[in-house]
């Protein structure tokens, strides 16, 4: 520095300061020094390290989404930085408390935790220094004695990124492996064999995209691979907490490969199925925050049988914004109209093969309505050619639950069974109909009457007739690919009427659902026919004893029969659609579906009803429900009190709209026109708010921002949208029912990948169902999408199936799929 006069020099030290300070918190740093962002993380060009911005989620406990986590070059692969119990936690182990996050004036900054139940406080601390990052643990007591030789920080290395790269000690060097080998981690018995032990370790040395080093000053570090204990496990490196010790016990430090002058590429985003001619074809861009806004041209090319690319548009894209951590541009190609192949590309990047046609949407329905639900069938055996999918799974279902219990997955029992069967004892009658419910293999009452309704809305507005599966209860077997002259989406809307219309036949009333008892069973990946024995339970028996259909083995999944209003008229609902697409295909279980709707809509009219409530298994709100009794029941029957009924549910249809407003605007056919008229004036009232939240990004959809990813909201409101247009085509346009299906099949944040697996050029390949384990996908299952983590990060794995909440397929979203696939094909008619 120049030698001024020392109160010159110290008023361009305090503007230097002050400088320094509002762009560290102002905006995005291309420095090689880590800083505290506006956001609240720290930040270098091509390096994020988030701390305890995502905590852990409680009830459902570790999804690698907490602590010290990674974000680099643009991919999170290392999360989970914390204090745990066991060396490889699996997601059900011990968690701690969150209690606060401090940012310090010096750029530090500190997670305070506790394990409440062992009296066990601390604080994480995560601190720069230059390029690199200090990580401490630190304590105001000393270990408990509880948790002597068990608590350690552990920090966790995604598979899929550092799986067959190369790692350094300064003792040896190995290759990480692509499948876990050796002895697992079980929980009070062994610990798994270490990979890897010594003072510094470097992941991937021979690759700055994603180099981490990491020493370790005093205590040693080992690193084990999670997946031997659990096919969701991560790489884990792991310094346990010294005893008798106060104050900074662990100290890493951590440095990190960093590409020079780093962006992230540009990702091209636009529906992977295509267009039809007459549609808006916006192509929206996304950009490195960094990116020069003085963009480049986007050019449009058609492809031609020799291979050639014609360029067909040239136009520069026009600045939308920001939106989260990535800027966006768009192009507008709608003046192309020509049938044909296109691909859209900018400054070096290509988009994928779209097409514009005239049908575009006449086959996107038929992976679901071909593969998925047919694979989701429980209790039959579902054969694909030579693949058998799955045996008759669960023909022993269920036992009683006992009373009182709460079940590790939102499941619980109330004190009472409302049923006359004794804890364990076998409910005859269950172990017919319902799909898996997700990646699980459960029966959630809750999502399979809103799929059966789904299915009806679907048969009763599109007729779709075709049939490319075999069903046959007798033998209890489901071939693909086989047609047997009865409409396939019929046969599903038996399966699920089955499954519900079995539980007023057996208890007489709806139940919570069905799941096996143990979480080893429940953690099971495979055939869902090895979930249980397939024997009914007999206590009588010796475990290795099978006599007839019976068995000693008390595998048997149980069955919890909470007597619930909302439970009792949620399936109303659905028997009553049920019953109208059955007639005439199934009229003896049409007719059976129709007399227990009727027989439930009464009783609960006469008599208070339990509501006993947990988690979310036991049905939607009371309100919601009741409307969708009554329309059903009202199209079912005509009987004017169900008119009563809905007519009643005004108020709370306009203070709860956004949820009850497809079975309102559904209503409106069978009402007066006062009725419409009133839904009319509310949908128009709760327009102006729907509006803000979907102008929040380009993409004309509102993303949530819960542990669940938004797909099936943003399904949800794209048909309400395409409801609204139909009755109301003067107040509301059909172009957002467009940006839905687009959102789904690729025109999102992150990727532009479509959320439909088998659905447009490129799909969901790797996603969370019952085959995950193998790292592959059922065809034409629908994932949750995009998860925002906070604050600003956007993430769909394509590479790792095991994020629940952004690739677990889900039989309702299926079914909203379904709706709205037909819903876009009939606007464009």
């Amino acid at each position: 520095m120049p030698q001024w006069p020392k109160h010159i020099k110290k008023l361009v030290l305090i503007f230097a300061s002050l400088c320094t300070a509002f762009f560290s918190h102002n905006s995005v740093s291309s420095s090689t020094n880590f800083t505290v962002n506006k956001l609240g993380f720290l930040e270098k060009q091509g390096l994020d390290v988030l701390v305890f911005n995502n905590h852990y989620q409680g009830v459902f406990g570790d999804a690698k989404t907490s602590g010290i986590e990674l974000i680099h070059h643009g991919v999170r692969s290392v999360t989970n930085g914390d204090v745990r119990l066991q060396t490889t936690p699996e997601q059900w182990d011990d968690i701690p408390e969150f209690i606060e996050q401090i940012i310090h004036p010096d750029g530090r900054i500190e997670a305070v935790m506790e394990y409440s139940k062992h009296k066990f406080r601390y604080s994480v601390i995560a601190k720069p220094i230059g390029e690199d990052i200090e990580i401490t643990v630190n304590l105001a007591n000393a270990l408990p004695e509880s948790l002597i030789g068990k608590a350690g920080f552990n920090l966790e290395f995604l598979p899929s990124t550092y799986a067959e790269s190369g790692f350094m000690t300064e003792n040896n060097v190995g290759t990480l492996p692509l499948y876990p080998v050796g002895e697992k981690e079980i929980n009070g018995q062994t610990i798994p064999r270490a990979i890897a032990v010594g003072h510094s370790i470097t992941f991937a040395p021979g690759d700055p995209s994603k180099r981490v080093s990491i020493h370790s000053n005093g205590t040693s570090l080992s690193l084990y691979d999670g997946r031997s204990k659990a096919q969701n496990g991560w790489f884990v490196l792991r310094s346990l907490l010294p005893i008798n010790r106060t104050g900074e016990v662990i100290n890493w430090r951590l440095s990190a490969g960093s590409l020079p002058n780093w962006q992230r590429q540009p990702v091209i985003s636009h529906s992977q199925v295509g267009y039809h001619p007459d549609q808006k074809k916006v192509i929206t861009i996304e950009f490195d925050k960094n990116v020069n806004k003085k963009y480049k041209d986007a050019q449009l090319w058609r492809l031609s049988a020799d291979g050639k690319h014609h360029l067909v548009s040239e136009k520069k894209p026009l600045n939308w914004g920001a939106y989260k951590r990535y800027q966006y541009a768009q192009v507008d190609f709608s003046e192309v109209k020509k049938t044909g192949l296109y691909r859209v590309s900018y400054d070096g990047v290509e988009g994928s093969v779209f097409r514009i046609d005239t049908g575009i949407y006449s086959d996107i329905w038929h992976p679901t309505m071909d593969i998925f639900f047919p694979v989701q069938m429980d209790h039959v055996l579902v054969e694909e050619a030579y693949r058998v999918w799955h045996g008759a799974s669960h023909l022993d279902d269920a036992v009683q639950a006992p009373p009182g219990t709460v079940h590790f997955d939102l499941y619980a029992q109330d004190e009472e069974t409302f049923t006359d069967y004794k804890a364990g004892e076998h409910i005859p009658g269950l172990n017919i109909g319902g799909w898996y419910d997700a990646g699980d293999y459960d029966i959630r009452t809750q999502t399979q009457y809103y799929t059966v309704n789904n299915l009806v809305a679907v048969w009763e507005k599109f007729q779709p007739m075709r049939d490319t599966t075999s069903v046959d209860y007798q033998r209890k077997h489901v071939a693909l690919h086989v047609a047997d002259r009865k409409p396939d989406l019929l046969q599903q809307i038996e399966h699920g009427a089955l499954a519900l219309v079995a539980q007023f036949r057996s208890v007489g009333h709806a139940i919570s659902g069905i799941i096996v008892p143990t979480l080893e069973q429940y953690t099971h990946l495979g055939d869902g026919i090895t979930m249980t024995d397939n024997f009914i339970y007999d206590p009588k028996l010796k475990e290795t004893e099978i006599k007839g259909n019976r068995s000693g083995v008390a595998d048997d999944r149980w069955a919890f029969t909470n007597k619930n209003q909302s439970l009792n008229l949620g399936s109303a609902a659905s028997l009553a659609a049920a019953s109208r697409a059955l007639t005439g295909y199934n009229d003896d279980l049409a007719k059976e579906c129709l007399n227990y709707a009727v027989a439930t809509w009464e009783a609960e009219q006469k008599q208070p009803s339990s509501n006993f409530k947990h988690g979310n298994t036991t049905g939607g709100p009371v309100a919601y429900e009741k409307l969708r009794a009554a329309k059903e029941l009202l199209k079912a029957t005509g009987g004017l009190k169900y008119q009563k009924s809905i007519q009643a549910l005004l108020p709370d249809i306009d203070k709860h709209f956004p949820r009850m407003a497809i079975p309102a605007i559904e209503a409106i056919e069978l009402m007066d026109g006062e009725y419409k008229k009133s839904i009319l004036q509310i949908a128009l009232k709760h327009q102006k708010e729907k509006l803000n939240k979907e102008a929040l990004n380009p993409f004309g959809v509102h993303i949530s921002e819960g542990a669940w990813a938004g797909n099936a909201g943003i399904m949800s409101a794209a048909i309400q949208d395409y409801l609204l247009h139909k009755h109301f085509p003067q107040q509301f346009g059909k172009e957002e029912v467009f940006q839905g299906l687009h959102y789904i099949l690729g025109h999102h944040p992150d990727s532009s990948i479509s959320f439909v697996s088998g659905v447009g050029t490129r799909s969901k390949k790797t996603a969370y169902g019952a085959n995950r384990a193998d790292g592959s996908f059922i065809a034409g299952g629908v994932v949750p999408g995009l998860l925002i983590l906070k604050p600003d990060f956007p993430e769909n794995k394509e590479d790792w199936p095991f994020f629940w909440g952004e690739n677990e397929y889900v039989i309702t979203a299926a079914a909203q799929y379904l709706y709205l696939a037909r819903a876009a094909e009939d606007l464009l008619r």
